[in-house]
């Protein structure tokens, strides 16, 4: 499978809390629901409909997971709902316990193994693993070299301080711009793919 990123990422590489005031508020974080006014549903919203569309499995760190199983059950009857719903997913976790997964479809990974289980099922047949939030999981797949694609949704907003995806390990990593698109309200969507025996320690 190809592990895939989809983010809603700021100017200066932010992606916490896209959704919300109280999605993530880690580190003070008073931003929440810096998105909403760039997202339009032809755009940004055909651009992540694309890459759920292309996907045959859902990745999540635990507290994107946490929100998302806590949204998109009840939202039921709609298309992009359901196959959220109906696709398999995965989710990383050291205390979430079997119990705990409360939304259909859900595998735990223990956050001990998530690289090495992580590492199968990148090497198992099949189409797209898609990772949405995430961010401290991302990081870890990027320094791995797990990512396959990055999608990113850049905004035209400075956020000042907050997650990101990229790892602060000083090691370069060459991508390839495959292609992108302009919103109107001047949202990039850009996919890159990192280059093959580019990467320096």
């Amino acid at each position: 499978m190809r592990i895939v990123v989809s983010e809603f990422m700021s100017l200066d590489g932010v992606v916490q809390a896209p959704g919300g005031p109280e999605e993530d508020t880690d580190g003070g974080f008073a931003h929440g629901g810096w998105s909403h006014p760039f997202f339009d549903p032809e755009v940004v919203g055909g651009a992540f409909a694309d890459a759920l569309t292309k996907a045959e499995a859902l990745l999540f760190g635990r507290r994107t997971w946490q929100t998302m199983a806590a949204a998109w059950p009840e939202r039921a009857g709609d298309p992009f709902a359901d196959r959220m719903n109906a696709l398999p997913k995965y989710v990383v976790s050291r205390t979430l316990s079997d119990e705990d997964l409360t939304w259909d479809n859900t595998t735990r990974i223990p956050g001990g193994e998530a690289v090495s289980r992580i590492r199968q099922l990148r090497e198992a047949e099949g189409g797209d693993l898609m990772v949405m939030g995430s961010p401290s999981l991302v990081r870890a797949l990027v320094r791995e070299g797990l990512v396959d694609e990055l999608r990113l949704m850049i905004m035209p907003v400075l956020l000042g301080g907050g997650k990101s995806i990229f790892p602060g390990d000083g090691a370069q990593r060459t991508l390839e711009l495959v292609s992108t698109v302009t919103s109107g309200a001047g949202v990039q969507v850009c996919t890159y793919r990192p280059v093959a025996g580019k990467e320096e320690e």
